[in-house]
């Protein structure tokens, strides 16, 4: 797991965290069941405290991706495909209703709107087929 952190964007630190976990869960480099570093582990690595870390983990686990259990490493919950119930469309469809709501305030057109949603849409679908192609061939070769 690779977080890098950006002292320049405006987004919390703790949640810069959860969305690159977020993706790294999205794009298969991480999976159900994988195990990350203790919220003491990842402090240090970061320089951020352990307030921090463990507001990011809580925050993933409250989204249903983090399974956390006390004096244990937080692990990948289970995603689509490994067991997961999918979530209801009406779920996805406030989350993002709240993006697009943020976007028009901060005066994005709708067509604007549309085409970053479309470009992040591809270059995360993009990221994750590159991922499963490396497990691929890491699985042909191993």
């Amino acid at each position: 797991m690779l977080i890098s952190l950006n002292e320049n964007d405006p987004l919390p630190i703790y949640l810069q965290i959860v969305r690159q976990i977020k993706e790294q869960i999205l794009a298969g480099e991480l999976a159900g069941g994988d195990e990350l570093p203790s919220v003491r582990e990842l402090g240090d690595a970061l320089g951020i405290s352990l307030h921090t870390a463990r507001s990011a983990y809580q925050t993933l686990s409250d989204d249903g991706l983090l399974r956390i259990r006390l004096g244990k490493r937080a692990r990948v919950a289970p995603q689509e495909g490994e067991g997961s119930s999918e979530p209801a469309p009406e779920a996805i469809a406030e989350r993002l209703r709240e993006v697009v709501v943020d976007a028009l305030l901060h005066g994005g057109s709708p067509e604007q709107v549309r085409d970053l949603l479309d470009r992040q849409i591809d270059e995360l679908a993009a990221r994750r087929m590159d991922a499963m192609g490396r497990k691929n061939r890491q699985a042909k070769e191993g």
